[in-house]
């Protein structure tokens, strides 16, 4: 039998009024240092994100979920953040900001397949 793997994950959220501290969640970033794994999932409810903010910029948002998926991909396009490792890449990713597109708190977890709980996360905790 296979063993479970550890695992890190942080939801990803829009946040349109910081000092309100009021978010929708949008996406998910799963990091499995075992399995090589790194990667993020989102979606844009342009509706529902309309509703809870209707000046909110969807294509400004939209920009830095791309963003996101280029640094865990580690492509080139992800620039000096996506050339670091893939533990470096989910921590700078996952660290605290003031901005727009924040993260949870990272949480573990174990798995047996990486792709697998990021999409199960996904959608149990945004869709």
């Amino acid at each position: 039998m296979q063993d479970k793997h550890l695992f890190e994950y942080a939801i990803i959220r829009v946040v349109p009024r910081v000092e309100r501290e009021e978010f929708v969640n949008v996406g998910v970033i799963l990091y499995c240092r075992p399995q090589g794994f790194l990667q993020t999932i989102f979606t844009l409810d342009e509706a529902r994100l309309k509703a809870f903010a209707p000046d909110l910029d969807l294509a400004e948002v939209e920009a830095r979920l791309l963003a996101f998926e280029k640094i865990c991909a580690g492509r080139r396009e992800g620039g000096r953040i996506g050339e670091l490792g893939l533990a470096e890449r989910f921590r700078w990713l996952t660290a605290a900001r003031s901005t727009i597109v924040q993260t949870s708190p990272v949480h573990p977890g174990l798995c047996y397949n990486a792709s697998e709980t990021l999409q199960r996360l996904f959608s149990d905790l945004v869709l």
